[in-house]
């Protein structure tokens, strides 16, 4: 590649929303599409259980909003909510129409029916939607003759006039390393897109990709933008516990066709912590199961599905069928040992109802964006949903925008490197790596105390600190870049979760278990930032 690449958009990240955004982008726009791995290398790959949409005539868009609503804790925003589940049946018909292979039944779509849910609503690709959906979306961006993709291209952080020391404000491309050539490039556009998923990957223990260390959230941060909630992390209450299993998630759906919850005795639970059982919201389940390792002092508790025919369990799960057996359970004569895992950030950078961020011309879409569907708790299979409804907002804002091509009348430094040197201290990142998703999962996980959270911020703080010093004195590396994003990311969870002084969706704190009378955002915003002289 050359130092200086030129596109009208730039769009970070590779899953379901950068995707749909590129291909629902004018085509006599120039798009880039980066993805620091493989194409296949996102969260959106992993995604079991299907996407939430009004698809049946006994369903209605009212009955998803409520459920949206209520999952949320009161503190989904409504024009969110509605937007979203309004523009949820066209989001799957232009899916279809890309030719995502959804499972049917007879001549129907076969819908399944999550946690949360009051209907059957969940459309899905047996159980790996989020491959069958990526699969297509790749396929069809590479067929586009005005779509770039780059892989294996991380981005180190965002330009922006500011960071240029000029007026008037807007985003005007990023710097980014190929990690295989070790380059840092300079990718000039005239509107960028933050597309690069959640921040999961700074707890011990999650269900997503190597790549989810909230690289997007950090830039725009450090950028100036302001986030919310983050303190809201949800975690996936059934990943399968084996040593071989690196978390492999359990999908939602097991439960949704009838798996039973139970303790190493047998003995089913749910019903003692919540009327709906094993259909009960992630965050009142995920508690339940934590609430319940605790008490018995036990590695793991189990998700039972066996006492359905075993033909219906291969044909609707078959992905986890084989995982299980290749680690020598039959799940359609055994329990599936399970445990919570951290699995989604409902937080995020803060946008409008078009995708836009507080930084003229950068949009944010999908996980590491704040559009306010969330609330305090994921509703189930509402996430690939919001990838596609608000990438589609964002290409239509982009489409309508009278000025999309990069401003070639500024100069753009580019990336220098000549005050740097290779390290020879790579394992500090594996130690500052293993330090933080510990603390994190001890002090910031599924239940919370004000000393937990006050350990987490001062070591975190330290951190950060010898971060920055390595940072400043050796080159860029995937791992270092990880690592600095997830640390500051973790440093906005930490304060966020500091400020919220109540119980409330995913946010769980025995110092205050009751709901305040007002349910308020946590907002942060950046405020003193040192703009470097040169960068490096």
């Amino acid at each position: 590649m050359t130092s200086e690449l030129i596109h009208d958009v730039l769009i970070i990240g590779s899953g379901a929303a950068g995707l749909t955004l590129a291909l629902q982008l004018p085509t006599h726009l120039s798009v880039a599409v980066l993805s620091k791995g493989q194409l296949t290398s996102g969260s959106t790959w992993l995604a079991q259980g299907g996407i939430a949409a009004v698809l049946d005539e006994d369903d209605t868009t009212q009955a998803h909003y409520s459920d949206t609503m209520i999952a949320g804790a009161d503190l989904s925003r409504q024009q969110a909510v509605e937007y979203t589940v309004n523009h949820g049946n066209s989001s799957i018909q232009w899916l279809i129409k890309q030719g995502v292979p959804f499972t049917r039944e007879d001549s129907h779509f076969h819908l399944t029916q999550e946690g949360g849910h009051s209907h059957r609503r969940i459309i899905h690709a047996a159980d790996a939607t989020g491959r069958a959906v990526q699969e297509t979306l790749i396929q069809q961006a590479r067929a586009a003759s005005n779509i770039s993709l780059f892989e294996n291209c991380i981005a180190v952080d965002l330009i922006t006039r500011n960071k240029l020391r000029l007026p008037n404000n807007r985003c005007v491309g990023a710097y980014v390393l190929d990690s295989q050539s070790g380059k840092v490039q300079l990718f000039r556009a005239g509107q960028v897109v933050l597309a690069t998923g959640g921040a999961s990957k700074a707890y011990l223990y999650t269900s997503n990709s190597d790549g989810a260390s909230g690289d997007g959230i950090a830039m725009a941060w450090r950028s100036g933008a302001r986030v919310a909630n983050m303190e809201f992390n949800q975690f996936h209450p059934t990943c399968l516990y084996h040593p071989q299993a690196k978390s492999f998630l359990v999908s939602e759906a097991v439960r949704g066709e009838g798996g039973h919850l139970l303790l190493p005795d047998g003995e089913r639970f749910m019903l003692r912590f919540d009327e709906r059982g094993e259909l009960a919201p992630r965050d009142i389940v995920a508690r339940a199961i934590d609430h319940e390792m605790k008490r018995l002092g036990c590695d793991c508790l189990y998700l039972d599905i066996s006492h359905k025919p075993a033909d219906f369990i291969k044909a609707h799960f078959p992905t986890i069928y084989q995982k299980c057996l290749e680690l020598g359970i039959d799940i359609t004569r055994q329990p599936i040992p399970i445990v919570p895992a951290a699995h989604y950030t409902c937080g995020g950078i803060i946008t409008d109802i078009r995708g836009r961020t507080d930084i003229p011309n950068l949009y944010a879409i999908g996980e590491t964006a704040f559009t306010g569907l969330h609330g305090a708790n994921r509703l189930a299979s509402n996430s690939l949903l919001e990838c596609v409804v608000f990438a589609s907002a964002v290409a239509s804002d982009i489409a309508a925008s009278q000025a999309v091509s990069p401003d070639s009348s500024i100069s753009v430094p580019a990336w220098d490197s000549s005050q740097v040197t290779d390290s020879d201290e790579d394992v500090i990142i594996s130690h500052n790596w293993e330090e933080l998703r510990r603390f994190m999962w001890d002090y910031v996980g599924i239940v919370r105390t004000n000393k937990r959270l006050q350990r987490a911020k001062h070591r975190v703080d330290l951190l950060q600190q010898e971060i920055t010093d390595y940072y400043s004195n050796y080159r860029v590396t995937r791992d270092l870049l990880e690592l600095r994003n997830l640390a500051l990311v973790s440093d906005l969870i930490i304060r966020s979760a500091m400020q919220r002084t109540e119980s409330r969706g995913l946010h769980y704190t025995l110092d205050y278990p009751t709901l305040a009378a007002e349910a308020r955002d946590t907002i942060l915003t950046p405020v003193n930032y040192e703009w470097p002289d040169q960068v490096h």
